[in-house]
C-alpha cells in the first residue's frame, strides 16, 4: 500500500499504460491500425508519413488526458 502512495505522490503510477487489453474487439481495431500505417508508410513520401506520425502522437496523448479527466470525474463522483 505504500509503494502504490508512494507512485501516486511522485506521479509514477500510470495504469494505462500497463494495461493490455484482452477484448477481441479492440485487439481487431488496434491490428487495423498496424496495418493502415504500415501500408501509408509504403505509400507516402517519407516526411508526410512523418506527419501521419505526428498526428498519431497527439491523438494518444489527447485520448490519453480525456482518460485522466474521466478518471477523475469518476473518482469525485464515487467519493
Amino acid at each position: 500500500m505504500i509503494i502504490i502512495l508512494e507512485d501516486l505522490y511522485y506521479g509514477s503510477l500510470r495504469p494505462n499504460e500497463r494495461m493490455k487489453p484482452k477484448d477481441p474487439e479492440s485487439r481487431r481495431i488496434n491490428q487495423q491500425i498496424i496495418d493502415s500505417l504500415e501500408m501509408l508508410k509504403e505509400r507516402l513520401p517519407e516526411g508526410d508519413f512523418d506527419q501521419v506520425e505526428e498526428l498519431m502522437e497527439l491523438q494518444s496523448e489527447s485520448c490519453s488526458l480525456h482518460s485522466a479527466l474521466s478518471f477523475v470525474q469518476g473518482y469525485k463522483i464515487g467519493a
